[in-house]
């Protein structure tokens, strides 16, 4: 007795294409970011097997997603896997510009938890999508509609990491934070790529919250008792800001809009040109010695280092307070304030927030903390609002050009 079989595509298992279509087993169009097979049929494509697979397993099940992969980069439209590399760039905008931001060691670490995570893979997946869009504005523009399918792709992923990290903080665990602090990190780089920096602001302060909540490290109950962190693995996201912000700035700054209606509109100007360039200078070196300060307090054992660290805290906190006198002496009362100004104000308050919460665990502390996180959010708010009609195709074509030029 014959047992009748599924003829499919000539009786080849269906290896490539959308999740949808091989769970119908039906040969799918492959067209990204959603199969218009699905879309068509009024389907929700559920997208492509994950890039973000550094090395195959040795499993059967994960044979044969390696196989799947190895099947789909045959395709040209199949992007390549993202490396540290590439996403320690995919991190901020401007590494447009070649800038360096020195983060492989968080794009490492952020790769091998996606492998198991799936709100850091949807996360990942709409960094992705978001930055290869913005990109190709210039590089190769595609067509408005495939413009328009691939940013809505990157929402939707966007929409599915923020309702794993709500799932994860709503019952914690040391492997739940840790996955949440993750997922902020890279929602932090999404809403950059956005241009949404209200929801950047939230992002931030939201991470350094939970690093100070969950004693992420050693922290001092006085000033005989130094504690161990309760929780020592967690990324450290605060590090991973402050690289963010640090990093030098190359998008020009454009004309405000009453400018804008001029017949013959000034030119853009580097964003060097508006800053004194010690100003800058020296707000990066402090960075530099903040985040250097934290990786000491991470591995502090006695009270008696603990002490010399918090000499050296008070140093910093000097310093900063220095480079804000400096910073605000150069500026007139009746000039607007330009945005690579407001960064690294941004940049300041970051550093104020960060050291006030390393170490020191005191009711005071947490009132002035909250203070300090009201001025994250009050000022990204403030920046969300002067760049909403930021042109970036025209910020991205005038930086490089003027970096093409020097």
């Amino acid at each position: 007795m014959l047992t009748g079989k599924r003829n499919n595509a000539g009786g080849r298992k269906v290896k490539t294409g959308c999740t949808t279509c091989r769970i119908r087993k039906i040969k799918c169009d492959e067209a990204k970011p959603f199969c218009q097979k699905c879309v068509k049929t009024g389907r929700t494509c559920d997208g492509y097997e994950s890039v973000f697979r550094p090395f195959a397993s040795a499993s059967a099940s994960d044979n044969h997603r390696t196989d799947v992969k190895d099947a789909s980069q045959k395709s040209t439209n199949q992007a390549p896997p993202l490396d540290a590399s590439c996403l320690n760039r995919y991190f901020s905008t401007k590494t447009i510009f070649d800038v360096e931001l020195s983060c492989n060691r968080e794009a490492e670490q952020v790769l091998q938890e996606s492998l198991t995570d799936p709100s850091i893979r949807h996360a990942l997946l709409s960094l992705r999508a978001l930055r290869e869009n913005l990109e190709s504005l210039t590089e190769s523009p595609s067509s408005p509609e495939q413009q328009r399918l691939s940013y809505n792709y990157g929402l939707g992923q966007y929409s599915k990491a923020l309702t794993g990290l709500a799932s994860n903080l709503s019952s914690p665990s040391p492997k739940m934070i840790k996955s949440a602090l993750l997922c902020c990190q890279v929602l932090i780089s999404v809403e950059q790529v956005r241009g949404n920096f209200s929801a950047m602001g939230v992002h931030i302060v939201r991470g350094l919250n939970i690093m100070r909540e969950y004693r992420a490290r050693p922290y001092l109950l006085d000033s005989d008792t130094l504690m161990p962190a309760r929780n020592k693995d967690l990324p450290s996201i605060d590090v991973f800001i402050i690289k963010l912000f640090a990093a030098p700035c190359k998008f020009t700054e454009q004309p405000t809009a009453d400018i804008n209606n001029m017949i013959t509109p000034p030119a853009d100007v580097p964003a060097d040109r508006k800053i004194a360039p010690n100003m800058r200078t020296g707000i990066r070196k402090i960075a530099e010695s903040v985040v250097e300060f934290l990786d000491q307090v991470s591995i502090v054992e006695t009270t008696q280092t603990a002490a010399q660290l918090l000499c050296e805290r008070e140093r910093l906190f000097a310093s900063l307070d220095a480079w804000f006198k400096n910073f605000e002496s150069i500026q007139t009362a009746e000039e607007l304030e330009t945005v690579n100004r407001c960064f690294l104000r941004f940049l300041y308050i970051i550093l104020n927030v960060v050291l006030m919460g390393t170490l020191d665990y005191g009711v005071s502390c947490d009132f002035k903390l909250k203070a300090e996180n009201d001025k994250i959010q009050v000022l990204a708010d403030e920046i969300n609002e002067r760049l909403k009609h930021y042109d970036m195709q025209r910020g991205i074509d005038s930086g490089l050009r003027q970096q093409s030029e020097a």
